[in-house]
């Protein structure tokens, strides 16, 4: 069974329903989910929001968070945890954005640093992670620790 499955498997004998609102990942968290019969019971849907105007204007991260903290931030991930919530609906959303390389990395923020937010009933938590790899290991990574926090 995989991750994706477990995860499904676990919210539909919960009655619960999740979203996603992904940057660096592109949707793949979505997709692993999708992949899964009978995730239409558990998943209501996902946000691609890898311009940071989408992250202010769709999910509703501030600009002062995005000009201030950046948007590769736990400050951003948990606005975009809740603002998918919100806007879907859902009893979880979990949020990705990060750096996945090859360029784009700095001494503060390098390649393969990854925030996550989880946003539910009890409130909103981050995670943070640094992946090793490439560009595509990174970002499976990421969507593997994205469906791990989503299943608490």
């Amino acid at each position: 069974m995989t991750q994706a499955e477990k995860l499904v498997a676990l919210l539909s004998a919960q009655n619960l329903t999740c979203a996603t609102a992904e940057s660096c990942t592109g949707g793949g968290v979505g997709q692993a989910i999708t992949s899964v019969p009978g995730a239409s019971q558990v998943y209501l849907g996902g946000i691609v929001s890898y311009s940071n105007s989408v992250k202010e204007h769709v999910l509703g991260v501030s600009a002062e968070t995005l000009s201030v903290k950046g948007a590769v931030s736990s400050e951003c991930a948990a606005q975009m945890a809740s603002g998918v919530r919100k806007l879907l609906g859902a009893d979880r959303a979990v949020s990705i954005t990060g750096i996945a390389g090859p360029d784009g990395g700095t001494p503060e923020k390098p390649v393969g640093l990854v925030w996550f937010g989880l946003a539910g009933p009890d409130g909103v938590r981050t995670e943070k992670a640094i992946f090793a790899g490439d560009r595509a290991a990174v970002r499976a990574q990421a969507v593997t620790h994205a469906l791990g926090m989503l299943a608490v």
